[in-house]
């Protein structure tokens, strides 16, 4: 079923008649976040922001509206690629976020490459060049020898390990879990795997920390976990919360209290801002000591 669904979208996303089909049709049904069209609007918006309008991440000022609509996606990704390094060339995703077309056609991946480490298949893109490799494993045992990336980038997936897996992404009993703490487990191999001087480029869901049983927010405590099982020689720590219907910069006091609307989980009439996922984030850059 998640290789069939694979293969659909990516038939959708390479007809520039079904893409603008689906987009029109998101756009007239009140751009309602996972509805019908919702993840072909978001990738070709979030792929616009990078290719064309990227220095607003750079400048960190965000235009009214900025991802109206749209989950935290809009934000991480852009805060990635404003930040990678020219050479920064033998990249691990781990997680598989990159793993869509055009994320993985951006002229700023071209001469790079990509490894993608992640839990299950989730569907391969061919790409003619620069197609990347493909390694399904747990990200607490990854298979790469030491100081071999010169950056490792995870969107939005620590908060998934050690939690019940068995719920999205795979039919392992084994990988129903309850451990808060396995993500430093993960950190530690992030860091071995990364090259003296390499980056890791990490994105959560941040504020008041809740369990939801397939994935949980991180809170102060959790961060400050993270950032000390890395211990790194320097460190960047940027902020997102959506407000007012858009995303934009702010502060780590003010996504304190940041909370996460589960479309599987939550009733529609207790999602106040309007959230597709989550209402803050935090986006950490790591340099290897």
């Amino acid at each position: 079923m998640r290789n069939l669904k694979a293969f659909l979208k990516s038939v959708v996303f390479n007809s520039g008649f079904l893409r603008n089909f689906f987009i029109l049709f998101y756009q007239w049904r009140g751009r309602k976040p996972w509805s019908a069209g919702y993840s072909v609007y978001k990738l070709t918006y979030i792929r616009d922001v990078i290719e064309d309008r990227l220095d607003m991440f750079k400048k960190e000022k965000l235009p009214d509206s900025y991802g109206a609509h749209l989950d935290e996606r809009t934000v991480e990704y852009p805060w990635f690629f404003s930040r990678l390094k020219n050479d920064e060339i033998t990249i691990l995703d781990a997680g598989s976020t990159l793993n869509h077309s055009d994320i993985l056609k951006l002229r700023t991946l071209k001469n790079r490459k990509i490894y993608i480490s992640t839990l299950a298949c989730e569907g391969f893109q061919d790409l003619e060049s620069h197609t990347p490799s493909y390694v399904f494993e747990d990200l607490r045992n990854l298979c790469y020898r030491e100081d071999f990336f010169d950056a490792v980038i995870s969107i939005s997936t620590l908060e998934h390990v050690g939690m019940d897996n068995t719920f999205l992404y795979t039919c392992d009993d084994q990988k129903k879990e309850n451990d808060k703490d396995a993500y430093l487990n993960v950190i530690r191999e992030f860091k071995r795997v990364l090259k003296k001087g390499g980056t890791l480029y990490i994105t959560l869901p941040y504020g008041l920390y809740r369990n939801r049983g397939w994935l949980q927010i991180f809170d102060g405590e959790m961060l400050l976990k993270l950032i000390s099982e890395f211990s790194p020689k320097d460190i960047s720590k940027t902020f997102f919360k959506y407000e007012n219907h858009q995303w934009n910069y702010s502060k780590e006091d003010a996504c304190q209290e940041g909370y996460l609307f589960d479309i599987h989980q939550d009733h529609p009439d207790d999602n106040k801002e309007g959230l597709a996922s989550a209402q803050c984030v935090v986006c950490l850059e790591m340099i290897k000591a």
